[in-house]
């Protein structure tokens, strides 16, 4: 084997294990926030989920020195934050209220927005990859909400408002990192939150017993977690590799629910997340080919 292809491999087989933390992340920030739904308000759930997770980046960056904390994009870190925090409190309602696989499954629907608001916002060329992408994902909703067949819940409407958030918080992430880097953009995300989180659950404040402090952590720790773990794989390989182990999160998220909440399979909610993955992933083979041409 050439030195070529064992680092390709190493780094191939590093991203597997990066990418299957992220899997292991999301999975239990879901079941945790399921637990949690039951007893605390959102508002509440995101404050400990906030709190935990600024603690954890101040401790790495008081570790790694405070000077590299600045920035002068402030005014757009307050745009992007505080989208992500409304996105985050509808997610966290939405897990709550429907099945767990129909959170993921319209939750794919982030890149679809994505690609509509940076053709919109960043001039991006509207290609042939985006526009099957954005066919197929819509596609794939409809089937999944089936409107006109069976009424369509409160749940799924804010799950879907969580992801139109998350991708206006990507496309603002895109604009933010050409001069700050991943850990100012966190630390200024959990410090701008806190507060604001505060305020809410102090509103809306019930008091969590002993038995939600692990879930607490958890919220906190693989919300951190999930996000660092997925960057790290996409890094070490290609998306194309990296974006079908992800989508295991669909099956295995189903499975949880299916023995831990007893909520029935729906081969609807599979057909629409295999088109909006589908069509993800036809634009991300073609941006990529593309760009290899221009090589």
């Amino acid at each position: 084997m050439s030195i070529r292809n064992q680092s390709d491999h190493n780094s191939l087989r590093q991203s597997l294990f990066w990418i299957t933390g992220a899997l292991i992340s999301f999975l239990t920030m879901a079941i945790a926030a399921r637990e949690l739904s039951d007893t605390l308000s959102p508002f509440v759930i995101v404050f400990f989920r906030t709190l935990v997770g600024f603690l954890i980046i101040s401790a790495c960056i008081t570790f790694y020195g405070v000077k590299h904390i600045s920035t002068d994009q402030i005014s757009f870190h307050f745009l992007r934050n505080s989208i992500h925090y409304l996105g985050v409190v509808a997610w966290i309602t939405g897990v709550g209220l429907i099945p767990l696989a129909q959170v993921f499954a319209l939750e794919f629907s982030v890149p679809i927005w994505v690609a509509i608001l940076a053709v919109i916002f960043l001039k991006e060329k509207m290609t042939i990859g985006k526009l099957i992408a954005i066919t197929l994902g819509f596609i794939g909703v409809l089937i999944i909400l089936q409107p006109g067949i069976i009424e369509i819940e409160y749940g799924s409407i804010v799950v879907l408002f969580a992801a139109f958030c998350f991708s206006i918080v990507h496309v603002c992430t895109k604009f933010l990192s050409k001069k700050d880097n991943a850990s100012i953009i966190l630390f200024v995300m959990f410090s701008m939150q806190l507060p604001v989180s505060i305020i809410f659950a102090y509103v809306f404040w019930t008091p969590p017993s002993w038995e939600d402090l692990p879930w607490l952590i958890f919220v906190g720790v693989t919300a951190l977690s999930g996000h660092y773990t997925l960057t790290r794989a996409l890094m070490l390989a290609d998306a194309t590799v990296i974006l079908p182990i992800d989508f295991l999160r669909m099956p295995l998220i189903a499975i949880l629910g299916y023995f831990l909440y007893s909520e029935p399979f729906s081969v609807y909610i599979f057909i629409g997340a295999i088109l909006i993955f589908g069509g993800n992933y036809f634009n991300i083979y073609m941006e990529q080919r593309n760009s290899e041409k221009l090589k």
